[in-house]
């Protein structure tokens, strides 16, 4: 039986990833469908369309915290079940593919980044704290919040290495996981690589026309 707790493990954390908060809270607080104008995307910032910062920030926490859990609670209370770091990377990874294939939402997901964030930070809390610095350098000096995550997104693999993360039991894995989870964030912004080329992107704190 214990051989397969890093299954039920990584399909929970896939599961809990699935909540697609965006769409959730919307409905709680009678919002229109955040999949139905704007961007489409079922994201924080598409939630804050809606003239709702409240539903935005709720949104945001919501989408970090359950990248988050299920790292946290393997990494803390898994040892005993035979959960390692393989798994914890494995239930990381899991969560954030929940929330850009969500199993309950027709696997019309976001891009990923609160949920990413929030996974990092289980991962190891500087390493989150790094990249947190790193996102919010690139926003400050470019005014970008796409490329403040795709670039954060790239250097999380390196972070955690230089930042001692081969002390884990698995660190290939762990860099395995960081990195994919950067190639999707990447490909889910390809919309905005382009308008960023062609100088299209919204900056931050620009007025719209």
């Amino acid at each position: 039986m214990q051989a397969l707790y890093p299954a039920l493990a990584t399909l929970a954390a896939y599961l809990i990833g699935s909540l697609s908060f965006a769409v959730i809270v919307s409905r709680l607080m009678g919002l229109s469908d955040p999949r139905t104008y704007g961007s489409k995307n079922p994201g924080a910032t598409n939630v804050l369309r809606s003239g709702s910062k409240a539903a935005a920030i709720v949104t945001l926490l919501l989408d970090a915290v359950k990248g988050w859990l299920p790292v946290f609670v393997v990494a803390h209370w898994g040892e005993p079940f035979g959960l390692g770091a393989g798994t914890v990377a494995l239930v990381g990874l899991a969560a954030f593919l929940g929330h850009l294939f969500p199993v309950f939402f027709k696997f019309q997901g976001g891009k990923g980044v609160a949920t990413a964030a929030g996974v990092i930070l289980g991962f190891n809390p500087w390493l989150g704290l790094a990249s947190l610095l790193t996102w919010l350098i690139i926003a400050i000096f470019f005014r970008y919040s796409s490329l403040a995550s795709i670039v954060t997104a790239v250097f999380a693999p390196a972070y955690y290495l230089l930042g001692g993360g081969v002390a884990w039991e698995a660190p290939g894995v762990m860099v395995l996981s960081l990195a994919v989870m950067a190639v999707l964030l990447v490909w889910r912004h390809a919309e905005n690589i382009n308008r960023l080329l062609a100088g299209k992107e919204s900056q931050l704190g620009a007025k719209k026309k």
